[in-house]
């Protein structure tokens, strides 16, 4: 063992004076037996402050003992039936490891595992019971409802439990793993695969508690805003040891401490063991989150020791016992939980002669039932009712448990325990045994499911608890109950109408108009919630400031610098705006408990999170990706948005790749318009999905810091813009001795290229150009990608058009795409394009760099000229025009042909 005698006692052994070390201590322990703890800590408080002040040097620790905060005298007594909760807790470990050994057992012919996770549950299976039977509600007249981060590998025991409660039948059971029939359970929490049941996706490692803490935040904010009462409302996160080492996991605790959010709790169960092996095996992860919560502002309740230790612990009058519990790493307390008592009482208590004096009379198997507190029903219940009843701060339960508990040698505090999905006839009956599941040994062999009769009084005392909570967890709602009625179109006149003549403004500039239109909306203006990362400014929208205020808990207490200006910088506790800082992660976390509102909350709420654009899908996709697991509804702005419109920033800053990643999400909803009469009709109509329709979907659209003349929207074409192209302008159809035709598709800032390059083709090359506004080539090829699988499945009946195709049909000639975007983005509608039509695409690939944006659309190769020679370049493929016509223009525009290509520039 790593822990050595002749070393674990080093500091007492070095002790100049022991008697008088002896003397304070029980000084200490007497006023604190007479005067109480308070008074032991202010004592001791004075006394650290007059020793820094005599020049001692006194590091801070934020750790304390290897030992439970909460004392035996102090812990409240659990009031339910601990030997029924017991038996029902068997029930479901039993049906837990039943799902997931037979989905791998069953189907040998499908030719290959399911796989599935039992440890995970079997050491959260106390703490599990606790919550479910006396803290956690679930939404009902008198209760808005707990919110339930689940650890995500733990879901064949909420399944087991379901199955109990008559929630899930056991044809589900025997489907875990199995969806594609509809049959069948999720893996894990996935709100869009079991809609009516998990409220939140938390099997990717560390999103869950960030975004936990930003949803007991959002529950702050509604209540303060009196859009809904969540005061009694709590955020419980479930977290493996092992998940902290996600930065995220610990990303956003400073901002739960900074804003007292007293309605969180977060769980972690420490079974230090990770997937492969110890989380600190050279260390103790229990006391690096201790002193990471601690020194964060958290209130840190620490589990580690079971009942049967407080005896030991009693008599440990030397501290003789909590040296050896300090001491021992957590690689060696995997051990000890591996092997017996034996091993335990010399490799553990005999770290010290008085150790092994304590357990002299204790048998191996005494010695052997000492237990963690994670798997104590008492101390746990002890540790919530402290949480839930802590004011002024967010509490962390650090519990200690053992993974793989009760499944012996098939994985209990193994290595190999978080990849055990398949076990052996006997480990079956091990397992059986060990939690007297009333399974006969001859039906073993089938693993069947146990469900006691409804009347039995387990199956009652199961009911009730839930009942006196207010139903059954986890459950999610789909659809809110309340109605809103987004404004009518025409209430956005003055983004839809064309800018007066010497007037420019930016799609940024539009957006920010149609927000503040909708912000003065009575009904849906207050659901509106605006989220910025410190860019206010940058997108134009300090005015909000003070018309809407920034959200802070503690309002504004100091004097802003500002204070004199018409925009000057207002915190308010009932303010709309959730500015966040520089952190676009907690952005998006915010803005996914705004849009999820409708589920959580039963309140349709609207964000509207702005960002650079290169900062946001790039940045935190795999939230953008929780988003859509979630059901999230609301809009995403990616600003200052292209490769080359957002000049002077440079490589990191530039985007030339965020809708290809947004077409990646299936329920993301994407536009690169140019025009502000475009955004008005897309956000419009996001609205009206989302809000009215209460469609499963969220909105990205991409917006741009460059100003330009807007022309307005011509009626009729709105449903153009949302199915994304309409004919923008048309070319001179053959008058003025035009040769030939070619259609300029385009979006974004590069769409004005595509204007300039319709002049240039028909000034000095006789060529008529068709331009084309395509706000979403992702929504164009979604609709093709349509068509496609319909015809395929529909052979004998008349084919579907799509409408790249109905849209190109009548327009001879081929066709040129440009955008500010990789070509990836406009390849997409290839196939779409009518048959025996050229089809050029020119785009942004390759790394961004600063520069002016006429020098930096030459160097992508997607300026007006470029686009000029593609067309020409297309009609002399064509046969429309000589070859030489191509080489005239490039001579005559002054490209380069000998310069690197700007991929690999």
């Amino acid at each position: 063992m790593s822990a050595q005698p002749e070393n674990l006692f080093a500091s007492a052994a070095n002790d100049a004076d022991a008697q008088e070390t002896r003397e304070w201590i029980d000084a200490l322990s007497a006023l604190i037996a007479a005067e109480g703890t308070q008074r032991g800590h202010f004592l001791l408080e004075q006394l650290l402050e007059q020793g820094r002040q005599q020049g001692i040097d006194l590091p801070f620790s934020a750790t304390t003992g290897y030992v439970n905060t909460i004392e035996p005298e102090d812990e409240e007594r659990c009031p339910g039936n601990l030997e029924m909760e017991e038996r029902l807790r068997a029930y479901m470990r039993w049906n837990a490891m039943a799902m997931v050994v037979k989905a791998n057992r069953l189907h040998p012919e499908d030719g290959g595992d399911l796989g599935g996770h039992i440890s995970s549950f079997a050491s959260l299976a106390t703490m599990f019971g606790a919550g479910f039977n006396h803290f956690w509600h679930a939404e009902s007249e008198n209760h808005g409802g707990d919110c339930l981060y689940i650890q995500g590998h733990s879901s064949p025991g909420i399944y087991a439990r379901a199955f109990l409660e008559g929630r899930i039948t056991e044809e589900q059971l025997l489907n875990f793993r199995q969806e594609v029939d509809g049959k069948g359970l999720s893996s894990y929490p996935h709100p869009k695969l079991m809609p009516e049941f998990w409220q939140f996706p938390t099997v990717s490692m560390g999103l869950g508690p960030l975004m936990a803490i930003y949803q007991a935040r959002f529950l702050k904010y509604l209540h303060a805003r009196g859009i809904a009462n969540t005061e009694n409302r709590k955020v419980w996160v479930f977290c493996g040891d092992g998940e902290m080492d996600e930065v995220e996991s610990l990303g956003a605790i400073g901002v739960a401490a900074r804003e007292k959010l007293d309605n969180l709790i977060f769980v972690v169960n420490c079974n230090l063991q990770r997937l492969d092996g110890p989380v600190r095996g050279n260390g103790k992860i229990i006391q690096e989150l201790e002193g990471e919560f601690r020194g964060a502002g958290w209130n840190v309740i620490k589990l580690v020791w079971g009942s049967y230790w407080d005896p030991l612990l009693a008599r440990d009058k030397e501290g003789i016992l909590r040296q050896i519990m300090m001491q021992t790493l957590d690689g060696d307390y995997q051990a000890m939980k591996a092997n017996d008592g034996a091993f335990v009482r010399k490799n553990f208590f005999g770290q010290h002669p008085k150790g092994l004096e304590m357990v002299a009379k204790m048998s191996d198997e005494d010695i052997w039932r000492l237990n963690r507190g994670g798997h104590d029903p008492q101390k746990v219940y002890a540790a919530y009712h402290k949480a839930v009843n802590h004011k002024g701060q967010p509490t962390v339960l650090l519990i200690k448990t053992v993974k793989g508990f009760g499944m012996g040698k098939a994985g209990e505090g193994r290595n190999i325990a978080h990849q055990a999905k398949k076990l052996t006839d006997d480990d079956i009956k091990i397992f059986r045994d060990r939690f007297n599941i009333p399974i006969p040994d001859d039906k073993l062999a089938e693993i069947p499911f146990y469900k006691p009769e409804e009347n039995t009084p387990e199956m009652q005392y199961l009911h009730e608890r839930r009942k006196a909570l207010g139903g059954y967890l986890p459950k999610r709602r789909a659809k809110a109950d309340e109605t809103l009625k987004v404004p009518p179109l025409e209430s956005f006149k003055a983004v839809l109408e064309a800018t007066a003549e010497g007037r420019e403004i930016s799609t940024t500039q539009a957006y920010v108009r149609f927000l503040t239109t909708l912000l003065r909306d009575k009904e849906l203006g207050p659901r509106a919630v605006p989220i910025l990362v410190d860019e206010a400014r940058t997108f134009g929208m300090e005015g909000l400031f003070r018309t809407i205020g920034i959200y802070s808990p503690e309002g504004q207490k100091y004097t802003p610098q500002d204070r004199d200006q018409v925009s000057y910088y207002k915190e308010d506790q009932h303010g709309q705006i959730l500015q966040e800082g520089i952190n676009e992660a907690g952005g998006m976390a915010s803005w996914i408990a705004a849009a999820t509102s409708y589920s959580t909350n039963n309140r349709i709420m609207v964000p509207f999170y702005i960002y650079y654009s290169m900062f946001g899908l790039q940045r935190v996709g795999d939230l953008a990706w929780a988003a859509g697991d979630m059901q999230a509804r609301g809009f995403l702005l990616g600003g200052t948005s292209g490769r080359t419109t957002l000049n002077g920033e440079g490589l990191q800053h530039e985007d030339g790749h965020s809708l290809v990643l947004a077409q990646t999400i299936p329920n993301c909803v994407s536009y690169d318009p140019t025009f502000a009469h475009e955004v008005a009709v897309i956000m419009h109509h996001g609205l009206v999905r989302m809000v009215e329709r209460q469609d499963n979907v969220f909105y990205y659209l991409t917006l741009l810091n460059e100003n330009y003349p807007m022309p307005g929207l011509v009626p009729g074409t709105e449903e153009q813009i949302i199915k994304g192209m309409y004919l923008f302008k048309q070319g001179a159809k053959g008058g003025k001795g035009a040769k030939a035709s070619v259609n300029l598709l385009g979006s974004g800032t590069i769409l004005r290229e595509s204007i300039a390059a319709q002049e240039l083709l028909e000034k000095d090359w006789g060529v008529s150009a068709n331009v084309w506004s395509c706000p979403s080539f992702n929504e164009l090829a979604r609709e093709g990608q349509d068509c496609e699988r319909w015809n395929l499945l529909h052979p004998t009946e008349k084919p579907r058009v799509p409408f790249v195709t109905q849209q190109l049909e009548p327009h001879a000639g081929p066709v040129v795409a440009s955008t500010d975007y990789i070509k990836a983005y406009t390849e997409q509608i290839r196939p779409f394009i009518p048959k025996d039509r050229t089809y050029r695409v020119l785009g942004t690939d390759g790394f961004g760099r600063s520069d002016f944006r006429s020098r930096l659309r030459e160097h992508f190769e997607v300026n007006r000229h470029y686009i000029v020679v593609a067309a020409l370049k297309a009609l002399a493929d064509d046969g429309k025009l000589p070859a030489a016509k191509v080489a005239e223009a490039i001579g005559k525009y002054g490209i380069k042909t000998d310069k690197i290509n700007p991929l690999y520039a």
